[in-house]
């Protein structure tokens, strides 16, 4: 009795806190999703599953505790943090300094986002960058390695920037001392667009010395990371970064790295992802080549010969202007590829146009909970995008 009571009680009271949200938040759907990654016991997997059981990050904050409660994956302490719209606050204020400061926002629902990044299971909800970036370029190449890295090493890096440039590719490294710091001013010395991405927030630059760098980076490229503001890069940001770096590459290669490291946690990402991944080999008992080595020993890396031999493995032409990654528009869709509800959706938006979502459960008989999970991955895809009245379109 008493805890049916306790029950009672306990939804009115999140109801009446969610009908005074609904009312007087001013909230945009950025502020929202920013709060929902602010969320204790709220992880990416969690968002995308509330977005998408919601319809938006908006409606999550306006959903009562019944339908939150239902959602698979979100217990009673998470439902209780979303109520209680815990780091909003900040949320608003970091919004807003983003805009003071000219810190691009990329919402994982925003065609901005990285197009590399999108099919990811592990892509960030949100990154924050600084720069004249392009994510879709035709051609991207991560460059890692050791932070101790050899005059050798150095020089291979080096040369690998001189001689990728007539292929008109992007570098993506990390910003670290070592291979990473010298492929970027590399790229800053011969004017290739360069990518760094970082284990702090946008404001912390690390180390503090590649400042400068940094700065110099954003005239053609620049920096990006998923961590809010103010962010110090604790230990156990770097292999998340790491995870960043091979996403938003084609191929990774990787210059000088010891038995353990960063580099080789990139690898593991990397060859997860699908990307073709290069290790130039070492001396036989050179500490720092012991990483490349054993890459190319076990199968995990081929080995780097020359950039030719990679751009022809790659099948970039000299000649030929890269093809830029852009959302699909060809309205003559095949559907190769997607399961065939997916395909049914695609299908229907095809023929309608811009459809609310109640209109697309209704035709296509699906559950609004299942049919929400598919928009979603399609938008993931690159295929559709949301618009506002929970309406949907093909880009």
């Amino acid at each position: 009795m008493h805890a049916k009571l306790f029950s009672m009680v306990s939804n009115d009271f999140y109801s009446k806190n969610t009908l005074q949200f609904m009312k007087a938040s001013p909230e945009t759907e950025e502020i929202c999703i920013l709060t929902l990654i602010r969320t204790p016991g709220v992880g990416s997997v969690t968002v995308r599953q509330l977005i998408s059981y919601c319809g938006g990050a908006r409606e999550v904050f306006q959903a009562d505790y019944r339908k939150l409660i239902k959602i698979p994956g979100v217990g009673e302490k998470v439902v209780k943090a979303i109520l209680a719209r815990e780091g909003m606050a900040d949320a608003e204020t970091e919004f807003a300094n983003c805009k003071k400061w000219g810190i691009g926002l990329h919402f994982f629902t925003d065609i901005s986002y990285p197009l590399r990044l999108k099919p990811l299971y592990d892509a960030p909800i949100a990154l924050y960058s600084k720069g004249n970036m392009d994510f879709n370029a035709g051609r991207s190449v991560g460059i890692v390695g050791t932070r101790q890295v050899s005059e050798y090493g150095k020089s291979v890096t080096e040369q690998i920037i001189r001689e990728l440039e007539p292929f008109q590719v992007t570098i993506v490294s990390g910003l670290a001392y070592g291979v990473d710091i010298t492929a970027h001013r590399a790229c800053v010395k011969s004017n290739i667009p360069t990518i760094g991405v970082m284990a702090s927030g946008i404001d912390v630059i690390y180390p503090a010395a590649h400042k400068k760098t940094a700065q110099e980076m954003e005239g053609n490229g620049g920096i990006v990371t998923e961590n809010p503001l103010e962010t110090k890069p604790d230990f156990m940001r770097f292999p998340a970064r790491n995870r960043i770096i091979a996403g938003l590459s084609d191929v990774i290669i990787v210059v000088e790295s010891g038995k353990k490291g960063g580099s080789l946690i990139t690898v593991e990402f990397a060859q997860n992802y699908h990307r073709d991944v290069y290790a130039v080999p070492g001396m036989i008992g050179n500490t720092q080549s012991e990483g490349c080595n054993a890459l190319i020993r076990d199968h995990k890396a081929s080995i780097f010969t020359s950039v030719e031999d990679l751009v022809n493995a790659m099948g970039w032409g000299r000649e030929e202007a890269p093809e830029k990654l852009i959302p699909s528009k060809n309205l003559s869709l095949s559907f190769d590829g997607f399961t065939q509800d997916e395909g049914q959706i695609l299908a229907m938006l095809k023929q309608k146009g811009t459809t609310q979502i109640d209109e697309l459960a209704w035709h296509s008989g699906m559950h609004l909970n299942k049919l929400a999970t598919l928009l979603l991955n399609l938008e993931f895809q690159g295929m559709i995008r949301s618009l506002p009245g929970k309406k949907y379109s093909l880009i």
